[in-house]
């Protein structure tokens, strides 16, 4: 079996304010707007990275306490990173692993017209963040950057590849990094190893997933993403110049800290 990270989902206080630094700092442009989201009281806006994507979602009406993603916020003090959406080869045997490992599914995502079939984990049972399992069943499903119904029908037109291209990393805080990494290695069946830094991490078939030692006070989290660039100084004076760049090859942008890698950062 195999699984690759598809989308990063983040929460955000002003979807506005995300998209417009998304395009100017990563040259990317929105590919899709689900009207289904609404029925958890969000709304929501996607760009796709190559052929990942990043997902923005915001609460709608007056009191943003009452959507989970709303609550999340609260309790993360601001805009973070909220889900691991993954796409997998067979979403019977990962529902068979985690009702073994006694993980609950906070939703089902059973959309068999669509070719769309997957799970979202609860938060408090995979620790870290959302993790979601998706299976395209659709024609040309399961091929590497193939069909990904979270961004609709239409997205390929709208991939922008002069400025970034892959999603290459995700990187998750925990007071306990080790036992996170075991309890993600167990729902997703990926071994984990250590990085050059001595972190916990799992290689998935096109990305990392690694842990490290919560720093900001935030709680355990999503707290960055790696973007492999194809033009890095392109992204770097921009992020300069719209104020978002944080550091040497940083940027920090909807509550991510984002590590900006070279073209020949290889996906995993």
């Amino acid at each position: 079996m195999w699984i690759r990270l598809r989308q990063i989902a983040v929460a955000c206080a002003d979807l506005n304010e995300i998209a417009t630094g998304l395009s100017a700092v990563f040259g990317v442009e929105a590919c899709f707007t689900d009207p289904g989201v609404a029925t958890f009281g969000l709304k929501n806006t996607l760009w796709p990275i190559g052929t990942q994507f990043i997902e923005c979602v915001t609460p709608i009406g007056d009191d943003p306490a009452s959507t989970a993603a709303g609550r999340y916020m609260q309790r993360r003090g601001g805009d973070t990173g909220y889900m691991v959406i993954c796409e997998v080869d067979d979403i019977a045997a990962r529902r068979a692993t985690v009702d073994e490992l006694g993980v609950r599914v906070a939703y089902d995502l059973n959309f068999p017209d669509e070719g769309h079939i997957g799970i979202q984990l609860h938060p408090a049972d995979t620790g870290g963040s959302f993790l979601e399992m998706d299976q395209m069943v659709m024609p040309g499903g399961g091929e590497r950057g193939g069909p990904w119904w979270p961004a609709g029908r239409n997205w390929r037109p709208y991939v922008r590849t002069e400025r970034v291209n892959a999603i290459t990393a995700a990187t998750i805080a925990s007071p306990d990094p080790l036992t996170l990494a075991t309890r993600w290695a167990e729902i997703t069946q990926v071994p984990f190893d250590l990085d050059d830094d001595q972190r916990p991490m799992l290689a998935f078939e096109n990305a990392v997933i690694r842990f490290v030692p919560e720093s900001d006070d935030r709680g355990e989290r999503l707290c960055g993403i790696d973007i492999r660039c194809t033009d890095l100084a392109q992204v770097i004076d921009a992020a300069d110049r719209f104020g978002y760049r944080s550091g040497d090859r940083k940027v920090n942008l909807a509550g991510l800290d984002i590590t900006l890698v070279d073209p020949a950062t290889p996906s995993v």
